[in-house]
């Protein structure tokens, strides 16, 4: 596709799309979003970043394949219950630690896991039809 338009916008774009995506994923277990809005909010970021300059520009702007992304989501996701399990209650029993008075919870790896998989899964379907 040759935009000069969504060539030059998507510069702007991409870096407010995927702040927005991570103030979206951060503030997802306790006010509406997560991993599945955050996610799908960064991805249509790349994808008007990538959307003008082809399937390689979008491969070099990930580092990794992204079904590897969907791979590593997965497993976050998954890796998220196995507290609850060792400490003898149900999978997926979200645990709490306060550090220094800092709420940290597995709910929060389990939004990244999510995050990263919906972003590989959009990513994976987009390659496919970019324009080498």
């Amino acid at each position: 596709m040759n935009s000069l338009i969504l060539l030059t916008s998507s510069r702007i774009v991409l870096p407010v799309a995927m702040l927005f995506s991570v103030y979206v994923l951060l503030r997802g277990h306790n006010e509406p979003g997560g991993g599945f809005v955050g996610g799908l909010i960064a991805a249509a970021g790349i994808a008007v970043h990538s959307l003008p300059r082809g399937r390689s520009a979008l491969l070099r702007l990930l580092k990794v394949s992204p079904k590897t992304l969907i791979g590593a989501g997965l497993a976050l996701a998954l890796l998220s219950g196995l507290p609850g399990l060792l400490l003898a209650e149900p999978y997926l029993k979200h645990q709490w630690a306060f550090p220094g008075g800092l709420p940290l919870s597995t709910t929060l790896i389990f939004d990244i896991g999510v995050y990263l998989s919906v972003v590989g899964a959009v990513l994976t379907f987009l390659a496919y039809y970019l324009e080498e």
